[in-house]
């Protein structure tokens, strides 16, 4: 008996709008239309940093990996990213304490840190050129009940393991300049540009094998012990596994109210003058609603977000784009004094999160040998990574009892389970 999978139609425009800074010293990989049926191990719906990294991870496994997307790769989510990548978790350590216990949630965190260290090893590896920088972050307390709550934070990662030291006020402004009432400031974080290195990984899955085809998947169903991928020009596709990579399209899945759709806007500035930067150029966020992130860039640009909420609607969020940039300029200043916060690039996106904090990744519930990477949130680069280890391993018959933490069907906070109702027919991805 097949199931079945939707596949809801949604393009970049939906995910996306106005223009990021990023891959503008980069060569885009050529992506060729599909000219006939064929058989392969690992079908990847998808081109964008998910896609990318599976691809590479898949191939240096030894498996066959074609990589489908229908419009130019990259440029949905992915370039929508401020790529700060970050080993702290949406969810604070003592959140998901509260969720899952200490003993799982601890494990979690140690989990994202060892992806952050294991992708900043793969880029050194292998040489990508994707403006990648070791960076420190600082997460800033929103006033002196939020100091108080980030001591409490640093105090529990210290049992946990964690690295990181908490600043009050004093030294916070003798160090950094920065008016607040406390912050963690924690090693073992990393910046870069999300589009050269989405680029350089597909090359590498190339120089293995993998192919890169321009298409439309219109339907794909699973029977047996294989996955038919079927495009709209009517070529076919037999897969042993697909992964679907579709950044913060959600195709054909119901997704449990474990999950959510929310919008963010983002800008660059101009370039700045290096000598008026913040020490160490940290990676800073803030532990406020909505919040504010900021970051540098190897041309010496501020990039900064946030301003988060629950606009889903494309047209509704892109109107927000002039007001947004201007409350995210006026944060901006307010915090770092310093800054030129004359803007050259602004941009939005909707992105997929989740009320735990953490991805969904792994076996599509009731879809045989198709697998899922979904729910972000402000991790997006971090849990790609992870997302390809784990499926990677899982293709390769490796089970680990810690994948539980972020499956689909996980018993989230106060969530009914993923699956129950899920598989339905015969929608189109175009």
């Amino acid at each position: 008996m097949a199931s079945d999978l939707d596949l809801a139609e949604s393009d970049h425009d939906q995910m996306v709008s106005g223009r990021s800074l990023w891959g503008k010293s980069g060569i885009r990989p050529h992506w060729l239309p599909i000219e006939r049926s064929f058989s392969i191990d690992v079908t990847v719906i998808g081109g964008g940093i998910t896609g990318a990294l599976v691809a590479e991870h898949l191939t240096a496994r030894g498996f066959s990996v074609v990589v489908i997307d229908r419009e130019e790769p990259g440029f949905g989510s992915t370039a929508a990213s401020t790529a700060m990548l970050q080993w702290e978790i949406d969810s604070t350590l003592t959140e998901l304490e509260d969720y899952y216990g200490f003993e799982r949630a601890a494990r979690i965190y140690r989990h994202s840190g060892a992806a952050v260290a294991g992708l900043s090893k793969l880029i050194a590896a292998n040489g990508i050129a994707c403006g990648f920088r070791p960076r420190n972050t600082l997460y800033l307390a929103d006033g002196r009940e939020g100091a108080r709550n980030l001591l409490e934070e640093r105090q529990l990662r210290r049992r946990a393991g964690l690295p990181g030291v908490y600043l009050e006020h004093p030294d916070l402004f003798t160090q950094f300049e920065l008016d607040r009432d406390g912050a963690i400031y924690s090693p073992g974080s990393a910046e870069c540009d999300p589009l050269l290195l989405t680029w350089g990984l597909i090359k590498m899955a190339v120089r293995r094998g993998a192919r890169l085809v321009s298409a439309s998947v219109a339907q794909l169903y699973s029977e047996g012990d294989h996955v038919t991928v079927e495009t709209d020009d009517g070529h076919v596709i037999e897969a042993r596994h697909v992964v679907l990579a579709t950044g913060y399209a959600m195709p054909g899945l119901d997704m449990p109210k474990l999950h959510r759709s929310s919008s963010s806007w983002a800008l660059a500035t101009v370039p700045q003058d290096p000598a008026n930067f913040w020490r160490d150029r940290a990676l800073i966020w803030e532990d406020s609603h909505p919040y504010l992130y900021m970051r540098t860039t190897p041309d010496n640009r501020i990039v900064a977000g946030g301003e988060d909420d629950g606009t889903t609607d494309p047209e509704a969020r892109d109107r927000k784009l002039p007001a947004k940039t201007v409350a995210i300029q006026e944060k901006m200043k307010r915090l770092w004094p310093k800054a030129d916060t004359r803007v050259a690039h602004a941009w939005c996106g909707t992105f997929g999160e989740t009320a735990d904090g953490l991805p969904l990744i792994g076996p599509v519930p009731e879809m045989p040998h198709v697998f899922a990477a979904y729910g972000y949130g402000g991790n997006g680069i971090t849990f790609s990574y992870l997302a390809a280890q784990m499926i990677g391993a899982m293709l390769a018959g490796m089970h680990r009892d810690w994948f539980e933490d972020f499956a689909l069907d996980r018993d989230g906070p106060r969530m009914p389970r993923f699956g129950e109702d899920i598989v339905r027919v015969r929608n189109e991805l175009r």
